[in-house]
């Protein structure tokens, strides 16, 4: 009896993305000096005894801790090109998962594993964490910049044809895949079956600028940062919200704060009672307020948080900066019916990476992918003021210069290897 396929890969993902979300949660820290001696304190900031004279005292915009963008990069990879002669009848088959910071990588690694093989790659569909959450590519990203952006790279086509079980493998494959891997491990399967289903698996946060130089570095380069685009509709929603921000931030020259808070991450035990026993992976909202404060920040600067809605654990951080700001607060109204219902949690992810990544300032207060990838975007197109707060004491101007990711200062990320 034939095994239908579909029921192999939704076993196989499910399991997969559960297992991968609470081990990235429960071993990655923050690229900080500090994450390799002590950790720093909690701090207790009570927002009743802060004096409107006190915040009165920070820096304004114009002398405070913003810094200008420096140039956008641009890409020093060459396009490789495939000649029609050394393409393979077989295909590559995929899905996304878990966000956008997810979905950077497993196209990344789709799009090395299709070209070595000289696969034709089938477009991915979009999958969140509940059975039969799915989307189709174009609900979210823009199909044609896709294609267009890997013509004579590989072969992409929308839909793959109807294939048996017995001429299908699902292969689980390890973030950043190699080509010694690819050849050990993929190729034997792929020529005896003809055809491979992916699943990415992530071992660690490893977005470290590579060392090494092969043929398929640029293929990545160009898979992580050349291919996806949202489409339209969501562009215009994240465009909106940006422009939102900066209107209310007029005091601060319309710059605005981006910082990655989410309540349920931050309650869990991972989170909780770092103290002086490991590296922090997480700051709370009463750190990130008094962090903020200390680095300079007037109070009437607007901040997002990716927390989609209002929590009353983020009052105290709303105290010292109230024009603090959830998805909610700023999305156009007839857009939340379909971007904040309880089904549009992958809109809500693509929503809150675009945002993080064209504020003026970013600051994970969670570690993980999503500070990574988010870092990597801001790289890129040259938005590198991304503050880390491990520390949350100090003056103003060592706070903002102590605080700059070791990403940008050490120019150790992954997207250093691909920009020049």
């Amino acid at each position: 009896m034939a095994v239908d396929p579909r029921q192999v890969l939704a076993g196989v993902l499910t399991v997969t993305m559960f297992v991968m979300l609470g081990n990235m949660i429960k071993r990655e820290h923050f690229d900080s000096p500090q994450s390799k001696h002590s950790a720093s304190p909690t701090v207790h900031v009570d927002a009743s005894k802060a004096s409107e004279q006190s915040l009165a005292t920070l820096p304004k915009a114009s002398d405070g801790p913003w810094k200008t963008d420096g140039p956008a990069l641009k890409p020093c990879w060459d396009k490789p090109t495939l000649e029609e002669a050394e393409k393979s009848p077989g295909f590559v088959t995929f899905s996304l998962t878990n966000g956008p910071e997810y979905h950077v990588s497993q196209i990344a690694d789709a799009v090395v594993v299709a070209r070595y093989l000289r696969a034709t790659l089938v477009l991915p569909d979009i999958r969140g964490r509940k059975p039969g959450d799915k989307r189709n590519f174009e609900d979210i990203y823009d199909v044609d910049k896709f294609v267009k952006s890997l013509e004579g790279v590989v072969s992409v086509v929308s839909y793959q044809p109807d294939i048996s079980a017995r001429n299908l493998a699902v292969v689980k494959i390890p973030n950043r895949i190699t080509e010694d891997q690819i050849a050990e491990l993929i190729e034997p399967i792929f020529r005896s079956k003809g055809n491979i289903r992916l699943v990415t698996y992530f071992p660690s946060v490893n977005m470290r600028k590579s060392e090494e130089t092969s043929s398929t570095n640029a293929v990545a380069c160009l898979a992580m940062f050349g291919t996806l685009e949202l489409q339209p509709e969501v562009r215009e929603v994240v465009d909106s919200m940006v422009e939102r921000l900066r209107t209310l931030s007029r005091k601060s020259d319309g710059q605005f704060i981006a910082v990655d808070l989410r309540v349920d991450i931050l309650e869990k035990k991972s989170c909780q009672g770092n103290g002086a026993s490991g590296p922090k992976s997480c700051y709370t909202p009463e750190e990130i307020a008094i962090f903020l404060q200390n680095t300079g920040f007037d109070k009437d600067t607007a901040i997002y948080l990716t927390q989609s809605r209002w929590d009353s654990s983020l009052d105290a951080l709303k105290d010292f900066f109230p024009k603090t700001y959830t998805k909610e607060g700023i999305m156009p109204v007839d857009k939340k019916g379909k971007f904040l219902d309880s089904d549009a949690s992958e809109f809500e992810k693509v929503i809150d990476f675009y945002v993080s990544s064209q504020s003026d300032v970013f600051i994970p207060a969670i570690s993980g992918l999503f500070y990574a990838n988010v870092a990597g975007k801001r790289i890129a197109s040259g938005r590198t003021q991304i503050l880390v707060p491990a520390n949350v004491a100090g003056s103003p101007t060592s706070l903002a210069s102590s605080s700059i990711s070791h990403y940008v200062s050490k120019k150790n990320h992954l997207a250093y290897s691909c920009f020049c």
